[in-house]
């Protein structure tokens, strides 16, 4: 705290400007707390979690699209628990993987730090598409240096790494975002007829993901903005 003289010339303690991320360890406190106090708290477990996690990302993504801040900010409030949950879960491990938030910070500062040498290096960029460039260069060695680390078999791929368990739309847009940036070429996503277990609705949607990608769009947030449509011209049969 600095200090500030009054009209008289006396010394005045000056305003402290609060800290940034100082409630976040009151957070921590708290998750410690309910862990060792709340019968329900107690009893939860990485597996347990995993669809609250879920639940809570969606509800984020419709705070968003509401444009309501408020809202926002209480969904972005209820993701910051699942992840300080979640690490404080982890913490309790005696197998020796166990792990804390401050473990998980310093996973995050670490990967930013490394992925953005144009920020905290020397390298210079032109602009943010060389950005994205670099990002999926050191992206790719990370991967491999991950894969040769564990012995997983076959060589490395643009497309490691990507959860095969999201939604089918922004699945298919996300494998086909990093097979553009790997210069896979366009026409392999145009699926010939007798692909096996693949239906001509199959074969179309994904033409329309990549169309969607094509024309600039999301396609997960297109089809949940017409979805949206849907429902409320249902609703208003329904009032009808």
């Amino acid at each position: 705290m600095t200090a500030e003289r009054d009209r008289d010339g006396a010394e005045t303690p000056a305003a402290t400007t609060p800290v940034r991320g100082t409630r976040l360890l009151e957070l921590v406190r708290i998750m410690d707390t309910l862990r060792l106090n709340c019968p329900w708290d107690a009893r939860q477990t990485h597996a347990s979690l995993a669809p609250y996690l879920l639940e809570e990302t969606y509800e984020t993504v419709d705070a968003l699209a509401s444009g309501d801040q408020n809202a926002v900010r209480e969904e972005l409030g209820d993701v910051l628990l699942q992840v300080v949950f979640h690490a404080r879960v982890a913490e309790e491990r005696t197998d020796g993987t166990g792990y804390d938030i401050d473990d998980v910070a310093d996973g995050i500062i670490s990967k930013l730090t490394r992925r953005h040498p144009h920020v905290f290096g020397d390298l210079t960029v032109s602009g943010p598409d060389e950005v994205t460039l670099n990002w999926d260069s050191i992206k790719a060695a990370e991967r491999a240096a991950k894969s040769g680390g564990a012995g997983e078999p076959g060589p490395p791929s643009a497309l490691d790494g990507v959860p095969m368990s999201q939604p089918a739309v922004s699945l298919a847009a996300q494998l086909l975002r990093r097979a553009e940036r790997a210069g896979v070429p366009a026409d392999l996503a145009e699926l010939p007829p007798d692909v096996p277990g693949v239906s001509e609705t199959g074969r179309e949607l994904l033409a329309l993901v990549n169309r969607a990608r094509a024309d600039g769009l999301d396609p997960e947030l297109e089809l949940r903005a017409a979805a949206q449509a849907y429902a409320e011209r249902v609703r208003a049969w329904e009032a009808r």
